[in-house]
């Protein structure tokens, strides 16, 4: 190996899934480029399975739109059957149909799936490879590097096969995982507010939970909750078995099955479940219907980390260097954001190693790094205010519903439609998403003191309740927006706003619901006198201020204008606590018209 051959465009640091993504992404979109890709380990991808298989919409569309990988996903990778969460009722725990469940029926029009990671490294590296300007050494170790300035190229070695290597490259893309080797460099680590720590493993063959019971397969066929629940293989979903401050994933690879409890360390302690032997019997005690199959199965893989959320000071540099994966930021696995980040992320990345003008891309890079700061922030609330919301369906429905219509508008519309490299799109995107952080915070912080509120005044299991996230009309109007492909950017403009007024009036229902519930006073939900006086984004769970205020409101004929039928939540309650209206003052206003 000769020094001189180490030039390139650009170095990335990592063989995971991050940078071999990136490789592929930029190979796509300029194949000219000469790209080096160093990694530590022998074996790419190594021999050990990876954890981090399932995605949701950003990714996946990533995965097989962008990264063009589509048939590849479809022939060896299972397609993926949304979210689902389950919670012990009354009727007990020991069997499946014994859980409440919390879903959504139909397949998304924006395909997902669930990734047996190596196998999904190994073909991006296969058609990697097919580019001539691709080379990836493997193991490099000993690396160092002087980041340039100024648009200067970079300098870096490196050992191979016992021999000095050198080169120069004028990009560097830290793709190193959790060896964060330009983090480190630099100093820009910076502690995350996320302190959740997860035991994981994977088992021989599948594991269904829908078999997770004493009935016969005739009459697993034939149980009456199917009118609600549909009939496609539950065992795709990414299912989730929940409780206060934790959540256990059950998700089907090709011959194996993942499992894995992700908790906060406050309420579930790190010693109880450090291994895959005390996970078993932690699930099997805390979920009984688990002890009919998992205790017989062979753990062929198993991974923990402490504390597994990253944060960074800084992403991106216009002097030519950029961290992705998690090497730069991670939140927590709830809702399978790390594939997003990535997508998105590596997206940016891609767009500044090929803008070659200095000034463009100085002012591309402060909007970049502005905008992969939001989008990780955006998530700390939900997994630092909220996480023992997780331990009741009411509460954790009314949560999801409201995070999944900000993903849905935020997130996937602008994605899908290519706006997040677009300087004139951005701009007004971080205005309007600025404006969602206090809702969100302050819907969190409802939503959290709603729970201790009900563990207080309302303790045991509650009866099984079924819930469709899509009875709520807010996320049907957001999830319009994957049908919006190829807009303008005034028209994206246009529909952000239609989804920020959902997602207002989305942020004033469910607060005047908690009001109502925790009052026990249903005129919370009607008065247009204390309706209009809860401010969208100045909201808190206070419920001597709220009573104090319904007090004080004067009796009135008149009720809240709601644009629709709000989210029907009666069956957690027993009683009426939905608005009834007029059907023709019903129309539902989404994105795009009435529907």
């Amino acid at each position: 190996m000769h020094a001189e051959t180490d030039d390139c465009d650009v170095l990335i640091l990592g063989a995971g899934l991050a940078g071999l993504c990136l490789a592929r992404q930029l190979l796509l979109a300029e194949p000219g480029l000469r790209i080096l890709l160093l990694e530590r380990r022998h074996q790419v991808p190594r021999r050990e399975q990876k954890v981090g298989e399932a995605t949701v919409q950003v990714s996946g569309y990533y995965f097989s739109r962008v990264l063009e990988l589509e048939e590849h996903l479809l022939r060896h990778h299972f397609p993926k059957y949304n979210l689902r969460f389950y919670w012990g009722s009354t009727a007990g725990d020991s069997r499946y149909e014994e859980y409440s469940q919390s879903y959504i029926r139909g397949l998304s029009n924006v395909f997902t799936y669930q990734l047996d990671r190596n196998v999904l490294e190994a073909e991006l590296l296969r058609v990697n490879r097919e580019s001539p300007g691709f080379r990836c050494v493997a193991p490099a170790k000993d690396f160092d590097v002087d980041l340039a300035t100024g648009g200067e190229s970079h300098t870096f070695r490196y050992t191979a096969n016992g021999a000095a290597c050198s080169g120069r490259a004028r990009w560097v893309v830290d793709a190193s995982g959790r060896s964060r080797v330009l983090v480190r460099k630099l100093g820009l680590d910076r502690p995350s507010p996320i302190v959740h720590g997860t035991t994981f493993c994977w088992v021989d063959g599948l594991l269904d939970v829908e078999k997770l019971t004493d009935l016969t397969p005739r009459q697993i066929r034939l149980r009456p909750d199917r009118r609600t629940l549909g009939h496609a293989p539950v065992f795709l979903a990414t299912n989730h078995f929940c409780g206060e401050g934790y959540w256990f994933w059950v998700i089907p690879l090709h011959g194996r099955t993942s499992l894995g409890l992700v908790h906060d360390v406050k309420r579930v302690p790190r010693e109880e479940v450090s291994t895959p032997a005390k996970l078993v019997e932690w699930i099997c005690r805390h979920h009984p219907c688990f002890a009919r199959d998992l205790p017989q199965r062979k753990i062929v893989g198993r991974g923990a980390y402490d504390s597994f959320a990253l944060d960074a000071a800084q992403s991106i540099s216009a002097d030519g260097w950029a961290l992705c994966g998690e090497a730069g930021r991670f939140t927590d696995p709830l809702y399978s954001p790390g594939g997003d980040l990535i997508s998105i992320y590596n997206t940016l990345v891609t767009d500044a190693i090929l803008t070659r003008d200095r000034g463009e891309l100085e002012a591309k890079v402060r909007m970049y790094e502005s905008l992969e700061r939001a989008v990780y922030e955006a998530y700390i609330p939900s997994y630092t205010v909220s996480y023992d919301t997780l331990g009741d369906q009411e509460c954790f429905s009314l949560r999801y519903t409201w995070e999944l219509a900000i993903y849905f508008a935020f997130y996937v519309f602008p994605f899908i439609n290519d706006l997040f490299t677009d300087r004139r799109f951005l701009t007004s995107y971080l205005r309007r998403f600025a404006r969602l952080g206090p809702m969100n915070r302050g819907l969190h912080e409802v939503l959290a003191g709603f729970y201790r509120w009900k563990k207080e005044h309302q303790p045991g299991r509650p009866a099984q309740t079924f819930f469709d996230f899509y009875e709520a009309w807010q996320l049907v109007a957001a999830e319009k927006c994957f049908y919006k492909v190829g807009v303008p950017v005034e028209e994206a403009r246009t529909i952000l706003d239609e989804q920020l007024d959902n997602l207002e009036e989305m942020a004033r229902w469910t607060a005047a619901y908690v009001a109502a519930r925790v009052l026990g006073d249903p005129r919370a939900l009607t008065h247009p006198g204390f309706v209009g006086g809860l401010d969208p984004a100045a909201l808190s769970f206070d419920p001597d201020g709220w009573r104090a205020r319904l007090a004080a409101c004067g009796e009135t004929a008149e009720t809240w204008p709601w644009r629709c039928t709000p989210i029907p939540l009666d069956r957690f309650t027993g009683e009426p606590m939905t608005v009834s209206l007029d059907p023709e003052e019903a129309e539902l206003k989404v994105a795009g018209g009435a529907r």
